[in-house]
């Protein structure tokens, strides 16, 4: 599918001063300068604690009955599934411990290691025992819990979004399977007990609605240079417009990045305009909140990293205009899409076929409105161990169904990656018929 022949243009009539004011900001650092964004301390109480990443809470395996006795490694859970559990917050030590409220056993680190990827188990509550001691720190997108013993974050096994995937203790980063949100018991739970997730609320529509495509706020802001994004960047609902080295559209490779964000980094509210060139770079984990592309330039956003704990969330927002890909994922971990809208694309998704250096990727698509024309939404890797988990997917005017929802290849390190087939197969392609909604 070709570019767009024709862009549409755009009146840009633009107050002078309202420029120049922003462009003193980026100057000294106020428009694009970060800021943590972290939740107040939690007290000692009754809690479910969910996963940031998966939405699922921790919990004993889900084939305990009752008890499984000590020794047992935790596992995350569906959060209000029968029989879920709660934790108590006890203080002592300077931190917590984490406490099974149905039977009065301790979450600790197996046998007190210290190394990463230590089991987090249940066992018998100690006295001044610092494994079995947690700190918790408000951090942005919810809390890290360090165990005393080892400063390591409590952590979902090579960020799984499966329910029944195991704890651990992990090295502390910005990847969401690192972070956890607290919910007193008695309050609205966290997540469904549902295994396959629900329409899931993002900052920007807090109902979980696929937002409508929006008008931008000001005037643009011109873009002449990559921005780097450290920890948080909102753009108001601004337009961001490409211009000088950044004033390209189209699909030539190695283009500069409009916004580059660091791990951990977060972009909020922000309209990327026409030209844009190679959208947003993520350098590792990072998340993308109420982002909007009106003609998608190279890519929208290219996922880089080398850690398989990362994780790239895109909430809320669209695309449009996207003559090969939206967004492409070059680097390791899992990639989740909510909340979103594309129209006019090549693919959705694409784990890298051809990468000099090749890994592992997941794609998780949840509460996702495509309209065609469009050809994939995802395009995974087959051979290389990838999977695609496809929920609540609606396909709008495709009435011959030639979308294809899920394509496997054979990822390769040179040359072309070859088509593999496609469809759901319960093990890479992982949805089922009902997942997917065709509409006129």
């Amino acid at each position: 599918m070709s570019k767009r022949a024709i862009r549409p243009r755009r009146a840009r009539i633009a107050a002078l001063g309202g420029v120049v004011a922003l462009l003193a900001a980026a100057a000294v650092g106020g428009l694009w300068a970060g800021a943590d964004a972290a939740g107040p301390a939690v007290a000692p109480g009754d809690y479910t604690l969910a996963n940031a990443a998966s939405g699922l809470c921790l919990d004993a395996p889900a084939a305990d009955g009752v008890s499984t006795g000590e020794g047992t490694q935790l596992t995350q859970e569906a959060c209000d599934r029968s029989g879920a559990r709660s934790w108590r917050l006890t203080a002592t030590g300077g931190g917590f411990r984490l406490v099974a409220a149905w039977d009065g056993s301790c979450a600790g680190v197996r046998d007190g290691r210290t190394g990463a990827g230590a089991a987090v188990q249940r066992e018998a509550c100690t006295d001044a025992a610092a494994a079995q001691t947690w700190t918790v720190k408000a951090v942005d997108g919810g809390y890290r819990v360090v165990n005393a013993a080892s400063g390591k974050c409590l952590a979902v096994k090579d960020g799984s979004t499966a329910a029944g995937a195991p704890v651990q203790q992990n090295s502390c980063d910005s990847a969401p399977a690192k972070r956890w949100t607290f919910t007193a018991v008695g309050a609205t739970p966290t997540a469904s007990a549902d295994p396959r997730p629900k329409p899931s609320a993002s900052s920007a529509d807090p109902t979980g609605a696929i937002p409508s495509w929006p008008a931008p706020k000001g005037a643009d802001v011109p873009v002449t240079a990559t921005q780097k994004v450290a920890t948080l960047f909102d753009g108001g609902g601004r337009r961001f417009v490409g211009k000088g080295p950044l004033g390209t559209g189209d699909q030539s490779e190695n283009q500069p990045a409009m916004f580059e964000l660091a791990d951990g980094a977060v972009l909020q509210n922000v309209i990327l305009g026409d030209p844009a060139a190679d959208g947003v770079h993520c350098a590792g984990s990072c998340t993308l909140r109420n982002v909007w592309w009106e003609n998608v330039g190279e890519d929208a956003a290219t996922f880089k990293g080398t850690s398989a704990d990362q994780v790239m969330t895109v909430d809320g927002g669209g695309a449009r205009g996207a003559a090969d890909k939206v967004f492409q994922h070059n680097g390791p971990g899992t990639f989740v899409i909510k909340n979103f809208r594309v129209e006019d694309f090549g693919k959705l998704y694409r784990s890298c076929g051809n990468c000099k250096t090749q890994y592992q990727r997941h794609v998780v698509i949840d509460n996702v409105v495509t309209t065609a024309p469009g050809k994939k939404i995802v395009g995974i890797n087959a051979n290389l161990g990838d999977t695609a988990t496809i929920t609540h997917l609606t396909i709008t005017g495709d009435s011959a169904h030639r979308i294809t929802v899920c394509q496997r290849y054979t990822g390769v390190t040179s040359g072309e990656p070859k088509e593999a087939g496609d469809g759901p197969d319960g093990r890479t392609c992982r949805y089922t018929p009902t997942d997917v909604t065709y509409r006129p």
